[in-house]
């Protein structure tokens, strides 16, 4: 099937430092996204156009559901189960509370429901501090993978083999794992060149197609499960960060941008830098999985 797509359409303009960490939530109509830099988390409802703002106190890189107005977020240096309706703190995990100068980046949860997060140099510099975490439903951590530089994705094939990114080396590698995460295969799936800028964050249809946001290219491809690339939408924003379906039938596409890292010219060109944008498709795509844990 051919896909079709329609043209990216603004619906919040948040003029978003860095817009990252896109979650549709079903039962709340809404579109949760976040500004990492700006600390702050979007929730819009696309039923009644609600909007709403939440302050957190640290930079804060995705989140992901768990139940009700229950969330876990990937903040810097933890993770925390939080109720974003009256802002209470449940549990919180510390990751590389020690590495002052590391934070976490993107995350998603599994086809099983565990929890998928990378850590990154947050001064963004050419080394590979970053590491690839899973967290399973009993909080059991385990450090999947490490060396790289900025982490972004993963998404889900199946329940051992994802897409990861690192988004500085601008490689995304497709990994395979055992049964207690200990890594079977990795192998580069894509190698971006500079025209094009970065990989950035990622999802996948339920055709398995990988449909990843260019940091610094304006655009999201689509690649099959081989490589080729078989669609593309041009967006009026440099930087794409981040995308995930949801909205009717799960065949709408909501994506982030961000301003980060644009000149004056830039700006005056991709006008729309920093929006949260919807985009129609002929296609559906997986829905992310709650965070399978049981909260007292």
């Amino acid at each position: 099937m051919k896909i079709k797509t329609s043209e990216p359409k603004v619906i919040w303009n948040t003029k978003c430092t860095l817009g990252e960490g896109t979650l549709w939530v079903k039962e709340h109509n809404s579109i949760y996204f976040t500004d990492i830099k700006k600390k702050k988390i979007f929730v819009l409802n696309t039923k009644n156009n609600k909007k709403k703002i939440i302050k957190v106190d640290k930079e804060i890189g995705f989140l992901a559901h768990i139940n009700k107005d229950n969330f876990i977020l990937g903040l810097k240096g933890e993770l925390r189960i939080v109720n974003l309706k009256n802002n209470k703190k449940i549990k919180s995990i510390k990751i590389e509370d020690k590495i002052k100068s590391n934070r976490i980046n993107d995350g998603k949860t599994d086809l099983n429901g565990k929890l998928w997060f990378g850590t990154m140099d947050n001064l963004e510099r050419n080394i590979k501090k970053g590491s690839l975490y899973c967290l399973d439903n009993n909080f059991f951590l385990k450090k999947v993978d490490t060396n790289y530089c900025i982490t972004n994705g993963p998404a889900f094939l199946s329940e051992k083999t994802f897409y990861h990114s690192d988004s500085r080396l601008k490689k995304i590698y497709k990994i395979s794992v055992d049964k207690n995460l200990n890594i079977l295969k990795k192998n580069i799936f894509k190698k971006f060149n500079k025209k094009i800028g970065s990989p950035d964050g990622m999802t996948v249809d339920t055709n398995k197609n990988l449909w990843v946001c260019h940091f610094g290219g304006a655009r999201i491809s689509v690649f099959d499960t081989k490589g080729k690339k078989i669609h593309v939408i041009n967006f009026p924003a440099k930087n794409i960060t981040n995308c995930t379906f949801g909205g009717k039938n799960n065949s709408e596409i909501f994506v982030t941008s961000a301003i980060k890292s644009m000149n004056k010219k830039d700006i005056k060109k991709y006008k729309d830098s920093g929006a949260l944008f919807k985009i129609k498709t002929n296609v559906r795509g997986i829905l992310q999985k709650k965070y399978n844990i049981k909260l007292c």
